[in-house]
């Protein structure tokens, strides 16, 4: 008998990695409501998507073993309040929107984990005073509570900084917030999160350091991690440049820390039945632990990686718990020592006037099989007017690769880069400022 798995948002290059997990042939994996709504569709309405989810489930002719939820708001919010109505294995709603809510989570890790806290405050970006409220240092981040990856966050150096920011803000937040806000309704929310709805910001302490994401799941009250990847940052914009798994630049004993760090906040939080991952910063020279961020899944990042390197994607995790198993993952049965996701990036505004040709992706992996490579930009795009962008720079394609060590990697990486032709056309005006 097949398990009909229901994953929110499938892609076709989520098809291919859900196809390298044991017993993929015992699955039936459908789409729910479809990429283009819940991820490329930058305005939405919350409850509207819930609905249609209720109403496509409904139509399915068979049964519903499992709803497995890849992406961030609102998938990450969708699939608990809908297993929970149909009794499928989930992390409760309110455990996620803990975690989801920067703000709501912070003070749930000051609850737990103080030591690796940074100092913040939540502020109203609508309020002109704001930031004679704000009793941090320059520089420190702004950030919304709720926003796609890191868009709207901000390192502010000082007062006109911080206003340049907050205008952005302004004219950004409803997008996510108003839609979150339909999200926290379904909860009794506790006095101290009333009036931090998703128009509220966060200002963050800045912290330094070398950055790491653990993941793994906790399953029936059994916490375990499956595996640490570096996070390599631009020097310049802090925005993520590169990942690598295994992690190499973290000691053992710092990701065994880490681990503690998770497995003591999802328990506060009351997280259970579902998957995890974090970032966390390690500040080498004091030898300090920063957390930066939970979040309620497994990265998708990660996926193609795990495969390389451990013989399945993450996807086996996932599906193992949404189908109430316990999580098995094979460990180093890849074909690649070491493996990487590198983002293809520019800072500078412009138009996108060429992009590499089926031909250039097909020399490229001639070249280094096996391979991913993800265009996510085409001619006629202006950089800026892309969706679900950080701050400080445009992302338009992603390198999934392997290689034997790091050094090799490295040099496959810059190698890949210069057999992918982008051409540009300049725009009138400037693009981003950094605040």
């Amino acid at each position: 008998m097949s398990n009909n798995v229901f994953v929110l948002g499938l892609t076709d290059l989520q098809r291919g990695e859900l196809a390298t997990i044991r017993d993929a042939d015992r699955c039936t994996f459908h789409d729910l409501l479809g990429y283009g709504r819940l991820v490329a569709q930058t305005r939405f309405d919350f409850e509207e998507l819930l609905e249609q989810a209720r109403r496509e489930l409904a139509a399915h002719p068979g049964s519903v073993e499992a709803l497995v939820a890849h992406w961030d708001f609102p998938v990450s919010v969708l699939a608990p309040i809908l297993a929970a109505e149909r009794g499928l294995p989930s992390p409760s709603p309110e455990s996620v929107l803990k975690t989801e809510h920067k703000y709501w989570s912070r003070l749930e890790q000051v609850a737990c984990v103080p030591e690796v806290v940074p100092r913040f405050t939540s502020f109203d970006p609508f309020d002109d005073h704001a930031l004679e409220g704000i009793e941090l240092d320059f520089p420190f981040w702004v950030k919304p509570v709720k926003s796609h990856s890191s868009e709207l966050g901000f390192k502010v150096a000082g007062a006109e900084g911080f206003v340049r920011a907050v205008e952005e803000i302004r004219a950004g937040i409803r997008e996510i917030g108003d839609p979150f806000d339909q999200a926290l309704s379904h909860l009794d929310l506790p006095p101290e999160l009333r009036e931090a709805t998703g128009r509220t910001c966060l200002a963050e302490e800045l912290i330094d350091g070398i950055q790491a994401a653990p993941e793994g799941s906790m399953f029936q009250g059994e916490f375990a991690v499956h595996g640490v990847v570096d996070m390599y940052t631009d020097p310049e914009t802090h925005a993520i440049s590169r990942l690598d798994y295994p992690a190499g630049t973290v000691p053992e004993r710092v990701q065994r820390q880490m681990a503690d760090v998770c497995e003591r906040y999802l328990r506060q939080v009351g997280y259970d039945n579902g998957c995890f991952n974090a970032e966390f910063m390690w500040d080498e020279a004091r030898d300090k632990l920063w957390l930066i961020e939970v979040n309620t899944r497994i990265s998708q990042s990660h996926s193609d990686l795990f495969a390389k390197v451990d013989g399945a994607s993450n996807h086996e995790v996932a599906v193992d718990v949404a189908l109430g198993q316990r999580p098995r993952m094979p460990h180093r049965q890849g074909g690649h020592a070491v493996a990487a996701k590198c983002n293809i990036v520019r800072t500078e505004d412009a138009v996108v006037a060429g992009v590499p040709a089926p031909e250039d992706v097909a020399r490229l992996q001639e070249k280094f099989p096996e391979t991913l490579v993800k265009i996510d930009v085409q001619p006629g795009d202006r950089l800026s007017g892309l969706a679900h962008q950080d701050s400080y720079q445009y992302i338009l394609g992603v390198l999934y690769l392997g290689a034997d060590d790091r050094e090799q990697l490295v040099a496959h990486y810059h190698a890949c880069l210069d057999l992918l032709p982008f051409e540009y056309d300049a725009v009138t005006g400037s693009g981003r400022a950094a605040p």
